[in-house]
C-alpha cells in the first residue's frame, strides 16, 4: 500500500480552512485560492528550483477586449497538462502574454476615436484577470505586451541584423494595396477581393517594401527532424514550400525568348499552347492590338484577387494575347493565353500548357477549345480519343514524341530526358520554390516602426543600436481615409542622418505583426532582460518542449518562427534548430449550430457568464470532455449539467458524514484496482493528451468510491489511501476543488506542489476475472474466478451460485461450456 505523496514545500500560511459547506459552491472557493496562490506566488517559475525542466507555452492571444470560449478551450487543457508535469517533479515554466499589435487596435482607434495604446492595454489588464478566473498556473511575473517598447526594441535590432547579413532587403515586388485606406495588405487581410477594413477592391501594384529572405532557408524548413509536429501541419509546410525539381525548358516568342519551368519535361511534346500569368513583365508586348482592350480589363480582374483565391478550384477563366510560341523542338506555333490560374511568383511566371496530362491546363484547354495531344499513356492502353473527358496523370509510356518514344514517363526518365534537351540547348535542371520571401512591411501605425532613415545624401541608413527603441509617437490622429499616421507626423519623421548628420527622414513602414510572435517564445525566459533579445544564460531551458495552439497558424507563424529561430541560431544567440521540440493543435469549440461562432449568427458563448453560473472548474471539466482536444466540437448548454453534478459528487464523497443505500460488495482488492488502474491511465492519457478520457475516467472512479463509501472498505486505510489519490488526480483539471478539498482535509502545503501518485502495478491489474454464468442461453448469475481458473473449479464455482442451481436442479445436464475469462453456459433440459 503507498504511503501518502510528498510535498515539495510546506505552506508559510496558517490553515485557512473555513467552515465547510453543505454542498458543493464554487464560488465560495474559487476566488479565495487564486488570492492565495497569487500571493504565495505559487505558479512563479523558479529556474534554480529542482527537477528537470520542462518549458510548456500556449500560444499567446490577441488583446481584444475579451477572452472568448475558443481562448479557454485552447488553454486549460494544455494547463491541466503543465500541472500535471509539475506534479511529476518537473520544473515548468508556463508563461504567458499578449500579441498585442495589429489592425484591429487600428479599426477600435479609428471608430471610436481611442487611443490604440489605450485600447490595447485597457484589454490586457481585463483579460489577465479572465485569465486568472479560469485558475491557471500561469507566471504572471513574465508577462509583456508586443507592443512594448521594451519588447519591439528588440524586433528592430533583429532587423538591422538581418539586414547586414543580407536577410532583410528592399525591392519592387507586386502586391495586394487598398487604394482607400493607402496601404499595403496581407493576403489574409483581402476578402473576397476587398480590403477587410473598408471593404474597397483591392489593387495588385508593384511598389517598393521591404523583404526578408526566407527563401535561404527553404530547404531546411522541409527539413522536421528536430522537431514533433502533426503531419498535417508539416504537409501543409512543405506544400506551401512547394519545392519542385524539374527543368527550364525556352520557347521563342514575338517578346523574345521565354523560359518555362516544368516538372514534367517528359511530356514536352505535348505542349499545346502556353500561358503566363496577368502580371507578367510581357503580357504588354505580347499583345495585340486586336487583343489589347480585352486583355487589359482581364489584368485588372487578376489584379483584384489573391493568389489563394487564384488558386482555388473553379471555372478556368482567360484571355488570348494574339501570339504565339515556337515549340522548341517540333516548331509548332503555340498560342500565347494569360489565365489567373498562373502565379507570376511561381517558377518564371509561364507555363508550357499540357492539357492531356494536367487537371488545371486540361480544365482550361477544354474551355477555350484547345488542342489536347496525348504523350503519356498506361501499358496496355488504348490511344486517348480526340475528344477526352478527362486527362490522364498516372504512369506509363512515352508516345508521340519523336525519339522519346517508348521510354517511361514519369520519374524514372526525367533525369535522362532533361540531360538529352540539355545537349540540345532547349532546356536546363531546375529546382523552385512556392515559397516567396516575406513581404515585411505595413503601412500601418500600431506596429514597430521600420528603424531605418532615410538622407538624400547617403540613402537608406539603419538607425545606430544605441538610439533603439524607435518608439511610436503618442496621441497620434486618424485620418477618416485610415492611412498611416506615421506619414503625416512630420515631427516624429525629421531627424539626422547617422551617417553624415544632415537631415534624414524616418521610414514610416511598421513592421508586419508576424514578427512579433516569431520570437516571443525567448523573451519569456528574461522579460526584464536589457543587453539583448533574451539572456543567453538562460539557454539551457530551450527549446519549448510542448506547444499548442490553432493549426491555422501552420504557415504563417509557425513557419516564420521556425525561420527565426534558425537565423538566431546563424547569429550565434541559441544552439537550437527549433522553437519547439513538440507541437499539438486543439480543435474548435463550434456554437450549437455546429457553425463557427459568431455575433452575427448569435451562437456566441461567453466564458465569464459560464463561471458565474457553474464555476471555473466545471467549465474546465466540460471543455475537456466535450470531445477530443484535438479535434473540437459543438457547444452543448445542456452537457455542462454532466460536470457540474459531477463535481458536486465528488465533494460530497468526501464530505458526506454518512452512506446511504444497500451495502456494496467490494474488497479493499477491488477499490485498489478501480483506484490504480484508473491512476494509470490518467498518466497514460495526460501523456498524450487525451483529455475528454481523463475526466471520463474520472467520473467512472468517482462512482466506485461512491460504492465503497456504502462498503466494508469505507474507514479502512485502503479507503484513506484512495481518497488521497483521487485528489491528487483532480488536481491537475479542477485545481481550485482540488485544493479546497486538500486543505479541509488537514494536508500540508498545497495540492499543487504535491507529487503526482505512484501506481502500484500489482494493484493496478486483476488476479481474478468476473464471469457470467448463463443456464441455457440466459445469465443467472455471475462468478468471481481467478483468470487462471481450470475448468473444473470454474464450472463448480458456477454450479454453487444461488440462482443458476436453482434452475439446474433436477434437470439432466446436457453439455458445459467455459471460454476462460469470458463466459460460462450450462445446458440442461427436463
Amino acid at each position: 500500500m503507498t504511503t501518502e505523496p510528498s510535498t515539495e514545500q510546506a505552506s508559510t500560511k496558517p490553515n485557512i480552512a473555513e467552515p465547510r459547506a453543505e454542498r458543493y459552491n464554487p464560488h465560495a472557493i474559487e476566488q479565495k485560492w487564486q488570492d492565495v496562490w497569487a500571493e504565495d506566488g505559487l505558479y512563479t517559475f523558479d529556474e534554480n528550483a529542482a527537477g528537470e525542466k520542462f518549458y510548456a507555452l500556449t500560444m499567446f492571444p490577441y488583446p481584444s477586449g475579451n477572452l472568448h470560449i475558443g481562448h479557454w478551450y485552447a488553454n486549460v487543457a494544455p494547463d491541466a497538462r503543465a500541472r500535471w508535469m509539475r506534479m511529476r517533479g518537473y520544473n515548468v515554466l508556463f508563461p504567458m502574454g499578449f500579441d498585442a499589435f495589429g489592425l484591429p487596435a487600428e479599426n477600435a482607434a479609428i471608430k471610436n476615436k481611442a487611443d490604440p495604446a489605450v485600447w490595447t492595454y485597457k484589454n490586457i489588464e481585463h483579460m489577465t484577470g479572465q485569465f486568472r478566473r479560469m485558475g491557471t498556473m500561469i507566471d504572471w511575473s513574465r508577462q509583456f505586451a508586443t507592443s512594448d517598447p521594451e519588447y519591439y526594441r528588440w524586433n528592430q535590432w533583429f532587423f538591422i541584423e538581418f539586414y547586414k547579413r543580407g536577410l532583410a532587403y528592399k525591392k519592387g515586388g507586386l502586391v495586394n494595396w487598398c487604394p482607400k485606406d493607402q496601404t499595403v495588405l496581407a493576403n489574409e487581410q483581402v476578402v473576397n477581393g476587398a480590403c477587410e477594413r473598408c471593404g474597397t477592391p483591392v489593387e495588385r501594384r508593384n511598389l517598393n517594401q521591404w523583404y526578408l529572405r526566407i527563401t535561404d532557408y527553404a530547404d531546411e524548413l522541409l527539413d522536421f527532424t528536430h522537431t514533433d509536429m502533426p503531419d498535417k501541419v508539416r504537409l501543409m509546410q512543405t506544400n506551401w514550400i512547394g519545392k519542385s525539381v524539374g527543368a527550364e525548358v525556352t520557347f521563342d516568342t514575338p517578346a523574345g525568348p521565354e523560359t518555362v519551368f516544368t516538372t514534367r519535361p517528359d511530356t514536352l511534346m505535348g505542349a499545346t499552347f502556353m500561358v503566363l500569368a496577368p502580371e507578367h513583365a510581357k503580357v504588354k508586348a505580347l499583345t495585340t492590338p486586336e487583343q489589347r482592350e480585352a486583355v487589359e480589363a482581364y489584368v485588372t480582374a487578376a489584379g483584384r484577387k489573391t493568389d489563394v483565391e487564384r488558386q482555388q478550384e473553379g471555372e478556368k477563366t482567360g484571355v488570348w494575347t494574339g501570339s504565339y510560341a515556337t515549340h522548341p523542338i517540333t516548331g509548332d506555333q503555340l498560342p500565347i493565353w494569360i489565365a489567373d490560374y498562373v502565379l507570376v511568383t511561381y517558377g518564371t511566371g509561364s507555363i508550357m500548357a499540357v492539357p492531356a496530362h494536367d487537371d488545371r491546363d486540361f480544365a482550361f484547354a477544354k474551355a477555350f477549345g484547345l488542342p489536347i495531344k496525348e504523350v503519356i499513356r498506361a501499358e496496355g492502353a488504348a490511344a486517348m480519343p480526340a475528344d477526352p473527358e478527362e486527362p490522364y496523370n498516372g504512369e506509363g509510356l512515352i508516345v508521340n514524341s519523336g525519339e522519346f518514344d517508348g521510354m517511361a514517363g514519369g520519374k524514372a526518365s526525367i533525369a535522362q530526358i532533361i540531360a538529352k534537351l540539355e545537349e540540345k540547348g532547349i532546356a536546363k535542371p531546375k529546382t523552385t520554390y512556392r515559397l516567396r520571401d516575406w513581404l515585411f512591411a505595413r503601412q500601418r501605425y500600431w506596429g514597430t516602426p521600420v528603424p531605418f532613415v532615410h538622407c538624400e545624401k547617403c540613402g537608406m541608413q539603419p538607425v545606430p543600436y544605441d538610439q533603439l527603441p524607435v518608439k511610436l509617437p503618442e496621441n497620434v490622429e486618424f485620418t477618416p481615409t485610415g492611412q498611416s499616421p506615421l506619414k503625416l507626423d512630420k515631427e516624429w519623421m525629421a531627424t539626422t542622418c547617422p551617417n553624415c548628420g544632415g537631415p534624414a527622414e524616418r521610414d514610416t513602414d511598421t513592421m508586419d505583426t508576424f514578427v512579433d510572435s516569431s520570437w516571443y517564445m525567448y523573451r519569456y525566459l528574461s522579460p526584464d532582460y536589457h543587453e539583448g533579445p533574451f539572456d543567453p544564460s538562460k539557454a539551457a531551458l530551450l527549446p519549448v518542449d510542448l506547444y499548442t495552439g490553432g493549426i491555422e497558424h501552420a504557415i504563417l507563424h509557425l513557419l516564420y518562427s521556425r525561420f527565426w529561430t534558425k537565423v538566431m541560431r546563424d547569429m550565434g544567440l541559441t544552439t537550437q534548430n527549433e522553437p519547439f521540440a513538440k507541437l499539438r493543435n486543439q480543435g474548435m469549440i463550434l456554437g450549437e449550430d455546429n457553425e463557427k461562432m459568431s455575433k452575427s449568427r448569435g451562437n456566441v458563448v461567453d466564458p465569464d457568464d459560464l463561471v458565474r453560473e457553474y464555476g471555473a472548474d466545471t467549465v474546465r471539466a466540460f471543455l475537456m470532455f466535450i470531445a477530443p482536444w484535438e479535434l473540437g466540437g459543438p457547444w452543448d448548454s445542456q452537457g455542462i449539467n454532466g460536470p457540474s453534478k459531477w463535481l458536486g459528487r465528488v465533494w460530497n464523497l468526501f464530505f458526506d458524514e454518512k452512506a446511504t443505500g444497500p451495502e456494496e460488495k467490494l474488497t479493499e482488492a477491488d477499490v485498489r484496482y478501480a483506484v490504480h488502474s484508473t491512476l494509470k491511465k490518467v498518466g497514460d492519457d495526460f501523456e498524450r493528451m487525451s483529455f475528454n478520457t481523463i475526466i471520463s475516467s474520472l467520473m467512472e472512479l468517482t462512482n466506485t468510491l461512491v460504492k465503497a463509501r456504502r462498503s466494508p472498505v469505507y474507514g479502512t486505510p485502503t479507503w484513506e489511501e484512495s481518497l488521497n489519490i483521487f485528489n491528487l488526480m483532480l488536481a491537475p483539471v479542477v485545481p481550485h476543488i482540488a485544493e479546497e478539498i486538500w486543505n479541509q482535509r488537514g494536508k500540508e502545503g498545497s495540492v499543487h506542489t504535491a507529487s503526482w501518485p505512484q501506481v502500484d502495478a500489482a494493484a493496478a491489474v486483476r488476479d481474478t476475472v468476473t464471469i457470467g454464468v448463463q443456464v441455457n442461453g440466459k445469465v443467472r448469475g455471475e462468478v468471481n474466478i481467478s483468470k487462471t481458473a481450470p475448468q473444473a473449479e470454474a464450472l463448480s464455482a458456477a454450479r454453487a451460485v444461488p440462482d443458476v442451481a436453482r434452475f439446474i436442479e433436477g434437470k439432466e445436464v446436457v453439455k458445459e461450456i467455459y471460454v476462460a475469462g469470458r463466459i460460462i453456459n450450462i445446458v440442461v433440459k427436463g
